[in-house]
């Protein structure tokens, strides 16, 4: 099999102005021949929403792009007018660990390299009005500080879309009194800033300019949050983030319209793409396949709770992805041995599916479709289990084989998912809107974790008393932990339950509009590794072709 660039080279794209046509639109800025930004629509008359999500994530990759992706083609070749609403790569684990993260084999958006690399910009505007902020903040110290900022309570961090560790932890404001004050700063990837968050969230630019304003970059020596509108940077960072506003779109290889647009990291913040591009595809489209960050117990539930609950919108079909070696690795057996036949490791792994699936259904309403994602290497042993395990839980799936087949393969899970999204149903949230702080991560980790309690460190209990104070103390919630477990231990693989969930933290996003419980260390700005992707790509001379891009 070719490597993705390989087959993305060889794919022969139509020019945007086609794809822009089949959702019917006309006007559009376009960035090249492939891709352009448009205008955001909001109608009335809304399509079908299609949430796609995973069981817990492993280093073995599960394949919810690919199959997002490959389940938009395959509906497209059932007729249906369909439209993708996906989130943008961020640049710097590209160079990293990661790669890219545009889907794979047969089922791509493209151009992959464009998409994975500056795009249209989006990330550098997020990363300037970031840092814009950071600036008119310094600047403000130096001017002699008129709202009495407290230098060491300063929360608001710079930011860079690149892996470089060396930056997480800084000292800023060194060589003298015209320099700046000194201080500590550090900075985080730019998917993990919250600017990110903002973008994703805002409705309009009214909205957008309304959230930059409550932004917390600090708190005074009265223990008062300080914020951006305070700072009076509001409108500059909006007109920074202007076109970022816009949604990009593409192509899949097939020519299946897609709007790529914002990335907010899935555990710091909700993990989706902007609330503005899903509503403009619901516009334009009768389906819209739509996808969440890391597994169901923090992509899914964050998008259900936190932009669901925001934005209006309800899906009517949620896709769970699945994948043997997955299933196989959380009934422990070692990676290395993930393309091994194993069926008693396979049956000990499946409790982490059916978790997934209960609390889709339990607690959530979804209409639930299992795509068993199929790599070469699984066995019809294996597969045959999995699809038993589903029958005896009730619940629709299919097979997908998007990455071999492309949309062909895809038209099993098509026509599920097509059947799923009629069925009806009504969306229900994990926890009230008018419940306490504490209260709301209670009954996500209770509910959808499977804990049998909540401890709340010294340093929590004080950030929750310090955000109710200034009444902000009901805002929905956003629980910062592992992704690869349904508890903040990541070695707790499979379905743990009974075990106590830690808090160590509550920090208030006043411009995302949620509060984030860390539980763990949430890495916000990652390292290279070793030997990080970067060293293997290559760009020629005079052609200008990419190679090495995952």
């Amino acid at each position: 099999m070719k490597s993705d660039i390989e087959i993305a080279h060889e794919a022969k794209l139509s020019p945007i102005s086609e794809i822009a046509a089949k959702l019917g639109i006309d006007d559009f800025e376009a960035y090249g021949n492939y891709k352009a930004k448009i205008a955001p629509r909001r109608s009335d008359e809304k399509g079908k929403l299609i949430l796609v999500t995973a069981i817990n994530p492993t280093a073995l990759g599960e394949g919810k792009t690919t199959t997002s992706i490959g389940l938009a083609d395959g509906m497209a070749k059932l007729g249906k007018k369909v439209c993708l609403a996906l989130r943008e790569p961020s640049l710097g684990p590209v160079f990293g660990i990661k790669g890219g993260a545009t889907g794979g084999g047969r089922a791509q958006i493209a151009p992959m390299e464009d998409i994975n690399l500056h795009f249209t910009g989006d990330l550098h505007a997020v990363t300037c009005a970031d840092n814009l902020i950071s600036a008119i903040l310094d600047n403000h110290l130096q001017q002699g500080n008129a709202l009495g900022i407290d230098p060491t309570r300063i929360v608001w961090k710079r930011c860079l879309d690149m892996n470089d560790r060396a930056l997480r932890s800084i000292v800023c404001g060194l060589g003298g009194s015209a320099n700046g004050v000194p201080r500590q700063d550090g900075f985080n990837i730019t998917a993990a800033s919250e600017i990110m968050a903002v973008l994703c969230l805002a409705k309009d630019m009214r909205d957008l300019k309304k959230r930059l304003g409550e932004i917390v970059v600090a708190y005074d020596r009265n223990d008062s949050p300080v914020t951006c509108a305070q700072l009076g940077c509001v409108d500059a960072a909006a007109i920074v983030l202007k076109d970022a506003l816009k949604p990009n779109l593409v192509q899949t290889l097939e020519g299946t319209p897609a709007l790529v647009h914002g990335g907010p990291f899935a555990n710091i913040a909700h993990g989706c793409n902007s609330v503005i591009a899903t509503e403009t595809a619901l516009s334009l489209a009768d389906y819209v396949v739509t996808e969440a960050g890391f597994g169901a117990d923090l992509g899914a539930q964050k998008f259900l709770d936190i932009k669901c609950r925001i934005a209006g919108l309800e899906p009517q079909a949620v896709v769970l992805v699945a994948t043997v070696r997955a299933l196989k690795y959380n009934g422990g057996a070692p990676k290395s041995e993930a393309t091994k036949e194993d069926v008693p490791a396979l049956r000990r792994g499946l409790c982490n599916l059916l978790g997934h699936i209960d609390n889709l259904r339990g607690v959530y309403g979804a209409n639930v479709v299992v795509a068993i994602n199929k790599f070469v290497t699984d066995t019809d042993a294996e597969i045959s289990v999995i699809e038993e395990a589903c029958r005896k839980a009730g619940a629709d799936f299919a097979l997908c084989e998007c990455w071999e087949k492309g949309g062909e393969g895809a038209v099993g899970l098509a026509r599920a998912v097509l059947a799923a999204a009629e069925k009806g149903g009504k969306l229900t949230f994990s926890y009230e809107d008018d419940a306490s702080c504490k209260s709301k991560i209670e009954a996500i980790a209770t509910r959808i974790y499977g804990a049998k309690a909540v401890e709340f460190s010294p340093k929590a209990e004080a950030s929750i008393r310090r955000i109710e104070k200034i009444g902000k103390g009901k805002l929905p919630v956003c629980i910062a932990k592992t992704q690869y477990s349904f508890s903040d231990d990541a070695t707790k693989l499979g379905r743990p339950v009974g075990f106590t969930l830690h808090v160590q933290d509550v920090e208030l996003r006043g411009g995302a509009g949620f509060l984030v419980a860390i539980c763990g260390n949430i890495m916000l700005m990652p390292g290279l590794g070793k030997r990080p992707n970067a060293l293997d790509m290559t760009i020629d001379d005079e052609t200008m072709e990419i190679k090495g891009l995952f």
